[in-house]
């Protein structure tokens, strides 16, 4: 083996790039102004090699940076040997530049050494508003791409050093948030530019000539890694689906279905059977359906996996043209991040969980999508995302479940953000935070509980209204986790149920929301009685259930079991 591509020197470079993957992370999380960036890190730094193959996800959010390549191959494919040093791009659009859904911009800062492209520092970030039909960017109402806010094709943003101010005063002129924007976009470019001069130094190191090599090397280890681990897979076919049940409108059946077929060589992913694009605004992307699978691939295997796009290159994804996973123009795209990511994600651990039993995974719980938006005392527009309504996660052999954690799509990388400052920023007072009782899906390891959330709206506010829906499953003989619901109360006593997609307008009023939880795993009846008694002293299971769930007896005082009883339970006498 050469000595410069030994395995000591592949597991440097790579920890180089992830770590600057991870510095870019953290200027973004210091600089940006809407807290639903430096709060919750809604938004993910990468790295790309010269052809547009990500190298690096090490920051951020699985969705985000899955089909990270496709923004770049973008890139390349529309300015080919017009991309030169100190250029900065900027793009969106689903449809004509690799992008998710158009409210992820996403900022790519080429990497020259002597002369030659080595590499791409990208961050794509969820903006704050960029128009459309709703406050924050999740139009419900949408039936096509068009009412869901400005598309970006792929653009120069910074040319030869030189900031496009005709293009920055388009992008100010089509978000209700201009301030708020602005410096979010700035810091995007911040910390791309950090992540360029560190690719540099590293291009520099290894030598612009062979930055390529040890780059590919790294892409092959991460290929041997995935290999290794998806040979532990029964080979054969293997069928799943997932129901999609509404289409923000009204009830539907469809489904998101797909064959895995597990071979010597590789995998094949299969989403023929999937149902056609849907009216509302669930319809995926390639890069976004792309995203989903590598999420649903790397999170069932071990934690230690290289997350790099050569993890698979052994992976072949199929996704059939003009349906929910592939939809053609115009369809609107807005909510596919969440759904139908979530289906994708559950549709493939299915599959997986077939051909691998002792991997399987029970469902999360979705978090409220209900964003406020209105007016501060001082005049100033807010949107307000409501991310510390989580829900919770789904248990897994070992493991019980997160009570509450950032969405499946995220895999816990959105954090919940502090309610203080929350107080600070808006005009809210936010009354409870806290996990469910008897809400959490039961199981031998079960499910997160879920939260119980209530916010005081202090100003008239937009409700935008995104009510998830789907249908929790148990893995290994673990039972469902429970759906969630949110009221709006009103100073006249009157109490609205949220029951369907839109944007309503309220006065001063109360949002409650009573957030889903994850499934659990296993045999609810095999779970460790000091396990069911340490959930009872938590609040997180009743006495009552504690019984008729788990079979275990708590004494009356609620602090221990009662051996004698649990044990006639469990021997069902």
């Amino acid at each position: 083996m050469n000595l410069a591509l030994d395995p000591i020197t592949l597991a440097l470079v790579q920890n180089r790039l992830d770590h600057i993957a991870l510095q870019m992370g953290g200027v973004m999380t210091r600089t940006a102004r809407s807290p639903h960036l430096t709060q919750s890190h809604d938004f993910s730094c990468f790295i790309a090699d010269a052809r547009g193959i990500v190298m690096s996800q090490a920051d951020g959010i699985p969705i985000h940076t899955g089909g990270g390549g496709f923004a770049v191959r973008a890139i390349l494919r529309d300015f080919k040997d017009a991309i030169t040093p100190d250029d900065v791009f900027l793009l969106s659009d689903p449809y004509t530049a690799g992008g998710n859904h158009l409210p992820d911009w996403v900022i790519a800062w080429p990497v020259f050494v002597g002369g030659k492209l080595i590499a791409f520092a990208c961050n794509r970030a969820h903006q704050v508003d960029i128009g459309g039909g709703a406050a924050g960017t999740y139009n419900s109402a949408a039936t096509e791409i068009f009412h869901e806010g400005i598309r970006l094709p792929v653009l120069k943003l910074i040319e030869a050093g030189r900031p496009r101010e005709d293009l920055w005063r388009l992008l100010l002129l089509n978000t209700r948030m201009p301030e708020a924007l602005d410096g979010d976009v700035r810091a995007m470019i911040g910390s791309t530019r950090i992540g360029a001069e560190r690719l540099t130094l590293l291009g520099e190191e290894l030598g612009a000539d062979r930055a390529g090599e040890f780059f590919e090397a790294v892409l092959d280890h991460a290929n041997r890694r995935f290999r290794d681990a998806f040979s532990r897979l029964a080979k054969g076919t293997w069928k799943a689906a997932e129901p999609v049940e509404h289409d923000c409108f009204e009830p539907i059946n469809s489904r998101i279905a797909l064959t895995l077929t597990v071979g010597e060589s590789g995998l094949i992913i299969d989403f023929e059977g999937t149902s056609p694009q849907m009216r509302g605004f669930k319809n995926s992307s390639v890069a976004n359906s792309t995203s989903a699978v590598f999420m649903a691939l790397a999170s069932f295997f071990e934690p230690d996996l290289p997350k790099n796009e050569g993890a698979f290159r052994s992976v072949e994804i199929r996704l059939p043209e003009g349906t929910l996973v592939n939809a053609r123009s115009p369809a609107p795209m807005t909510m596919n991040t969440i759904s139908v990511a979530r289906e994708i994600i559950y549709a493939l651990w299915k599959a997986l969980a077939q051909a691998l039993p002792e991997r399987a995974s029970a469902s999360w719980g979705p978090g409220v999508q209900t964003i406020l938006s209105g007016l501060r005392p001082s005049g100033d527009h807010y949107v307000m995302h409501n991310f510390p309504a989580a829900g919770g996660c789904g248990a897994v052999e070992g493991r019980d479940g997160f009570n509450i954690i950032g969405g499946l799509i995220t895999l816990g990388g959105l954090t919940l953000p502090n309610l203080e400052t929350y107080e600070q920023l808006y005009p809210v007072r936010f009354r409870r935070q806290e996990f469910r009782c008897d809400n959490a899906g039961p199981g031998r390891f079960r499910g997160g509980s879920g939260c119980d959330y209530e916010v005081e709206v202090l100003t008239p506010a937009d409700y935008s209204f995104t009510i998830p829906i789907g249908t929790p499953f148990g893995a290994a003989g673990g039972k469902p986790g429970a759906i969630g619901e949110q009221t709006v109360s009103l100073p006249d006593g009157r109490v609205i149920q949220a029951t369907k997609n839109g944007v309503e307008r309220y006065a001063p009023a109360t949002f409650h929301a009573l957030t889903s939880s994850g499934s659990g795993y296993g045999d609810p009846k095999a779970r460790d009685p000091s396990r069911v008694l340490r959930d009872v002293r938590d609040g997180i299971v009743s006495v009552v259930a504690a019984e008729r769930e788990y079979a275990v007896a708590i004494t009356p005082d609620g602090c221990s079991i009662d051996e004698a009883k649990t044990r006639q339970l469990r021997a069902g006498t």
